[in-house]
């Protein structure tokens, strides 16, 4: 690979609008679209319908289905979310690229985190700068940047971004699937690891929740006859995390417990609600038999039901994936960018699109650190140095001079 004068005058141009990449970002920080806020979410579709104006075709919406959620006190509900948005540029062109983000945040409506400063050593502070408006900001400028080169005309693309993937993807999965299916590598802008470094095998990950059910009781006239529902909880959430340490990458998380009464009455209905990472399916498979029995050992006066699934399948650094890291890495080396690379117990949009069988590298976001917490921030000089580097990926897909074609042939190498 060589850059040419081509490629540095569409980098030279990236270099130039540091600013307005920044500033776009920071902008859209200031609108809360944690993902239950559906007017929050709603606001933010806006600003990137407005921003994804800028690509050769327009914006479309694609509408989800509702997702099923458990409430409290044990009932099953519909949580309806808003569309996804996509941008579908050059389909019928030789090489197909998918890229994902999302614009949902973890950042409830009511957090007290709605703004982005600057700190005393730089970094920009604020909710989502990082995770991932960031990243959503880097790749529509990579694309700007990428059809101003002559090569744009080689390569076509289709750009999903979601309101769902810091609960699981569970609405927008199928959408993710469906898109996998169409490209030959994918790129996805979650940020970097907190060292720069890009995360390269994932464990998977699954949502899980048990209804346990008893019977109510006056907790002094009649306590013999109630069947205490938070206790059978807790006997569950403890059997879950005697769990942990049985299968080697197995971790099992109970965070938390929904349910209870008035003291003087005997709680009829809990709700346990847990997490499970796992290193590859045969753990998984494991995980699920031993949740199974767990439920059906309930005590026999009791009642407990599974919720919950899968969402994201492990991702694993395989053939497939170590070539498309290795040109990422000499791309990264043109721009005088060290990429280096480690595995990850986190998920993200990666895990969905490698299940469907697209090799993806999934951080190509802006360097931070602190995600999913008030400390979020992102470094202002990655903007435009993430944003070369995704470009430069581009065009060398285009040439040709990264076979896109081969490394996804490679997945089908046992």
């Amino acid at each position: 690979m060589r850059l040419d004068s081509k490629d540095r005058a569409v980098l030279d141009w990236i270099a130039g609008e540091g600013g307005r990449i920044i500033d776009r970002a920071v902008a859209w920080c200031a609108v809360n679209s944690g993902s239950r806020h559906l007017a929050g979410l709603e606001r933010q579709r806006r600003l990137l319908l407005e921003a994804a104006e800028s690509l050769p075709s327009a914006p479309v919406e694609i509408p989800l289905s509702p997702s099923r959620e458990i409430t409290p006190d044990g009932l099953e509900t519909e949580f309806h979310h808003p569309p996804a948005l996509a941008v579908i540029v050059r389909p019928e062109a030789p090489t197909q690229v998918v890229l994902t983000g999302h614009y949902d945040t973890v950042y409830p409506e009511t957090s007290a985190f709605q703004t982005v400063s600057t700190r005393p050593d730089g970094a920009l502070h604020g909710p989502g700068i990082a995770d991932m408006k960031g990243g959503i900001s880097v790749m529509l400028a990579a694309l700007e940047a990428f059809e101003r080169h002559p090569d744009a005309a080689k390569l076509g693309y289709r750009v999903l971004l979601s309101p769902d993937e810091e609960i699981g993807s569970i609405a927008s999965g199928p959408v993710l699937a469906q898109f996998a299916g169409h490209g030959h590598v994918g790129l996805t802008y979650e940020p970097a690891l907190a060292d720069g470094a890009l995360a390269s095998a994932r464990k998977g990950s699954g949502n899980f929740h048990i209804v346990v059910r008893g019977r109510a009781a006056h907790a002094g006239r009649d306590f013999a006859a109630g069947r205490n529902a938070v206790i059978g909880a807790a006997r569950i959430a403890e059997k879950l995390h005697a769990l942990n340490g049985r299968r080697d990458g197995v971790t099992v998380n109970v965070a938390r417990i929904d349910g209870g009464a008035p003291l003087n009455m005997v709680p009829d209905v809990a709700v346990v609600r847990f997490n499970v990472r796992f290193p590859e399916a045969r753990a998984a498979a494991w995980f699920e038999a031993e949740v199974a029995r767990i439920v059906a050992e309930i005590d026999g006066d009791l009642h407990a039901h599974l919720h919950g699934l899968i969402t994201r399948p492990a991702k694993p650094f395989n053939a497939a994936q170590q070539r498309l890291f290795g040109a990422v890495r000499d791309v990264g080396a043109l721009l005088g960018q060290d990429i280096a690379w480690k595995p990850s117990g986190g998920v993200c949009e990666g895990n969905n699109l490698f299940a469907s069988g697209l090799p993806n590298v999934d951080t190509l976001g802006v360097r931070g650190g602190d995600i999913h917490s008030e400390a979020e921030h992102a470094w202002p000089e990655s903007f435009v140095e993430r944003a070369q580097l995704s470009t430069l990926i581009l065009m060398k897909l285009a040439s040709g001079e990264i076979d896109a074609r081969g490394i996804r042939s490679a997945m089908e190498t046992p």
